[in-house]
């Protein structure tokens, strides 16, 4: 296999791309651009029907954009082919043929192209050595686990060395545990491959621990893209903040720069560049509360339920103006007493009604020009 760590030149790049499968139905894809770097690991995150499958479809070549153009090492490929381009795709169920055995799968594509038995023998060797199914050659399909199934239809993407892996959904039929492993080990895979990983899904813990890059798609657009710590850390909007994680999203009000308004009371913030005045909604993850007592906590409120997730409690609990607040803390509550709730200023995420993510991205650019980069605006 051919590593390409390192080289850091766009190899797909989406330039105004709308996709409507029916004249009469709204458009699947809406006027989308961005770009996919080489050798980097990317997720497009959504719920179902927001597009992300539409986009692997475009990329794999199994259909074309109404408008736009799609762009692959610099050429436009609308009409190429599926079978003329660099890309492989694993599909959710996985497509392995039941009556070929394990060898054969991964062989089926390089036969197809007429290559020698003795190269096809070291390529799908090779290919197996990679997914950790040495030995498994002559294994009947209908013998093995759904993670190793999972791995045999990698090897078969693999073996013909696409310059772009897309995976749509594969780990969706594993149990919780064997997902958990697979995460591991596709990342583990791709980070040895060097190639170019597109992945979809709607989990979005799974995207939070696997990707270089997220893509956050919702109704045919792109809602915000950025590294994992970005797209968490700094939400640009309602849907972003609940979509990833879970979020406490309350409304507030910008007073001024580094200072906000919440619940009737101010609090200092890390933002700035917002109006005075201006209502905005404002993110508070729930493992940044610290419960406190009553008097000294910098919010007062009231335990409504609590549950007990393992590694920490879960509490529901609700200030004087009604707003609820979702706390994740070691520290057990009892439902009913009222407990006061504390937070640092970087913990408040101030989010700008309606604003965009090149319009954030300014801000964020703005805080920096200013000094206040070290905030990162949030």
């Amino acid at each position: 296999m051919k590593g390409l760590v390192g080289l850091e030149e766009t190899i797909i790049r989406f330039e105004h791309v709308t996709k409507q499968y029916d004249h009469n139905d709204p458009a699947v894809l809406k006027d989308v651009s961005f770009e996919i770097q080489r050798g980097k690991f990317y997720t497009l995150l959504g719920p179902s029907g927001c597009g992300k499958t539409t986009i692997l479809r475009l990329i794999a070549g199994f259909t074309e954009p109404s408008k736009g153009n799609i762009y692959f090492n610099g050429k436009v490929i609308n009409r190429v082919p599926a079978n003329e381009r660099q890309v492989n795709t694993v599909f959710q169920d996985y497509a392995l043929f039941p009556h070929l055995n394990v060898f054969e799968n991964v062989a089926f594509g390089l036969r197809i192209k007429g290559l020698k038995n003795e190269a096809i023998k070291a390529k799908v060797l090779e290919a197996l050595r990679f997914v950790n199914l040495s030995g498994y050659e002559n294994r009947e399909i209908t013998e093995m686990s759904g993670g190793q199934r999972q791995r045999v239809a990698i090897a078969r993407a693999i073996v013909n060395e696409p310059e772009i892996l897309l995976l749509d959904e594969p780990l969706s039929a594993l149990d919780l545990k064997l997902r958990t492993e697979m995460q591991y080990e596709l990342r583990e895979l791709q980070r040895r491959l060097g190639i170019t990983f597109i992945f979809v899904t709607h989990d979005q813990e799974e995207a939070l621990a696997m990707s270089d890059e997220i893509f956050v798609l919702n109704e045919g657009t792109i809602q915000q893209s950025g590294t994992p710590t970005d797209i968490y850390d700094e939400p640009i909007n309602r849907f972003v903040a609940d979509f990833i994680g879970e979020s406490n999203i309350v409304k507030g009000r910008m007073l001024r720069d580094f200072e906000v308004e919440i619940a009737g009371k101010t609090f200092e913030c890390v933002d700035q560049g917002l109006n005075e005045g201006e209502t905005v909604d404002i993110v508070i993850r729930p493992e940044d509360l610290e419960i406190t007592s009553h008097e000294s906590g910098k919010l007062q409120v009231r335990v409504d339920t609590q549950l007990f997730r393992g590694v920490h409690y879960e509490i529901s609990c609700y200030d004087d103006t009604g707003n609820e607040w979702l706390v994740h803390s070691t520290r057990k509550a009892t439902v009913g007493e009222r407990i006061g709730l504390t937070f640092e200023p970087e913990a408040i995420h101030v989010m700008r009604l309606g604003e965009t993510e090149e319009e954030f991205d300014k801000r964020l650019e703005s805080y920096e020009e200013s000094g206040g980069g070290d905030s990162h605006g949030s």
